[in-house]
């Protein structure tokens, strides 16, 4: 069994800062591309930022500059650095990640449970 957990949403003003922080744990052999994604209400969920194993990143446009994402390999842990906050940031973000299971022959997708970003004006 394979569990993401994320942390740190909440409340910031527009122009602060938040760190998300996503962690997987259970039965993992690897784990490949990770990525935030968020979901406002009445919106479908978009993607913000992926990284790959290796380090390789893609963002949105409307976060480009904004927000950065990072991974610590050892720790199975994937953040999101999010600067320069706007109203229309505000989401609930979730946490995905490929991840291989067992003796390596099978890879699923996991999500986190998701956190609540809210960005006042």
């Amino acid at each position: 069994q394979v569990q993401l957990v994320e942390s740190g949403g909440g409340l910031v003003q527009a122009g602060g800062s938040l760190r998300l922080s996503c962690a997987a744990s259970g039965s993992i052999f690897s784990i490949n591309r990770m990525g935030w994604y968020r979901q406002a209400p009445g919106n479908q969920r978009e993607l913000v930022a992926t990284i790959t194993s290796g380090g390789s990143t893609n963002y949105a446009d409307s976060v480009k500059g904004r927000f950065t994402i990072s991974r610590d390999n050892a720790k199975n842990t994937v953040y999101l650095q999010m600067n320069s906050l706007k109203f229309e940031d505000t989401a609930v973000y979730y946490c995905k990640a490929i991840i291989a299971t067992g003796g390596g022959t099978s890879t699923f997708q996991y999500w986190g449970q998701g956190t609540q970003v809210t960005v006042s004006s």
